[in-house]
């Protein structure tokens, strides 16, 4: 039998913490700040690390965070490899901490089908594997799974703009994907189609980004030279915002407002600044992986979710996507990335 759930962050089962006191650095919002058992220090555990290549601020603060995390335990040991979007390079530092008998592996894959075969290899050996963002194949390849809610994105941002422009059934909705071969970005796109269907809206206008800055710019430049009058815009991605942004300054259009993704820092300064189009941007956590950390040490442990009746971790854990406008950004600009 498979247990999952569905949290703001996995920190916040593990302690009871998520509030904003150095236990809950990798969480968001507030909560009960009382702390359990299982953050005594207990026998030391090695954990091996390795994700994607830090090309993007989402994926800096993704290792950052981790790396916070390990800090914070007496008894962790966590072996960080080199961020690279080379998968035989990745394939090769799973084989490391396989061939070193670490006590268990945090694997963010830079593509998970093809890390699949060595993570199924990791867990035939004994070695627990915390799968985060990027899903393997195989759900045997992983002892528990953390994710982003990326079709939740999609319905958050397309909850969002129905209710600004719902009275407004000829409301002309335009989005700016992310990569649109991933099946990321494919959710996040099926998630705003389905929310906005039930206000009886549709996206008129839509482009396909890299989830970078000179791409974001590049299709939005054309999005806007297409589309002569728009109400609103979603963007999967606030560091590809950025160049979003600058797109739209740059052609002095300002009559329809902008939802971001993920949840930048920048964005959120945006937002409580009220300087530009952006007006809401819906979280994508970069805490996954300091979740992680703190999952692989309780099953390195033989520990459970201090909050949970089981009494072992559950395989699956998927983070929530909450909208943050001008409204409650203050709760979670401390936790937000830097593009």
């Amino acid at each position: 039998m498979t247990t999952s759930v569905a949290v703001v962050g996995a920190a916040a089962l593990v302690t009871g913490c998520t509030g904003n006191t150095p236990e809950a650095s990798s969480g968001s919002g507030g909560g009960n700040n009382a702390a359990s058992s299982n953050d005594e220090t207990g026998e030391t555990v090695v954990i091996g690390f390795s994700a994607p290549a830090a090309d993007h601020g989402w994926m800096a603060q993704i290792t950052a965070a981790a790396q916070a995390e390990a800090d914070r335990y007496e008894d962790v040991e966590l072996r960080v490899a080199e961020g690279t979007n080379d998968v035989s390079a990745q394939i090769s530092q799973v084989e490391t901490f396989i061939n070193d008998g670490v006590d268990a592996i945090v694997l963010l894959p830079f593509d998970g089908a093809a890390m699949t075969p060595i993570a199924l290899e990791a867990m035939q050996a004994g070695i627990p594997v915390i799968n985060v963002d990027r899903e393997f194949s195989d759900p045997n390849a992983a002892r528990v799974t953390v994710l982003g809610d990326n079709y939740g994105m999609g319905i958050s941002a397309g909850q969002y703009v129905c209710s600004q422009l719902g009275d407004q059934p000829d409301a002309v909705v335009a989005e700016v994907a992310g990569i649109d071969s991933l099946p990321l970005t494919q959710d996040r796109s099926q998630g705003f189609a389905d929310a906005l269907a039930e206000c009886g809206l549709d996206v008129d206008n839509r482009v396909a980004a890299e989830f970078t800055v000179e791409s974001g710019e590049e299709v939005t430049a054309n999005l806007l030279q297409a589309a002569p009058q728009i109400d609103a815009i979603w963007n999967h991605d606030d560091d590809q915002g950025i160049g979003v942004l600058a797109a739209i300054t740059n052609a002095g259009r300002d009559e329809f407002f902008m939802v971001g993704g993920a949840g930048s820092a920048n964005a959120m300064r945006s937002i409580q600044a009220g300087d530009s189009v952006l007006q809401a941007t819906v979280i994508y956590p970069a805490s996954q992986a300091a979740d992680g950390v703190r999952l692989a040490r309780l099953l390195a442990q033989d520990k459970g979710l201090s909050d949970l009746t089981d009494v072992e971790v559950p395989r699956q854990i998927t983070l929530s996507a909450p909208v943050v406008t001008a409204d409650n950004v203050d709760q979670y600009i401390d936790a937000a990335f830097e593009s």
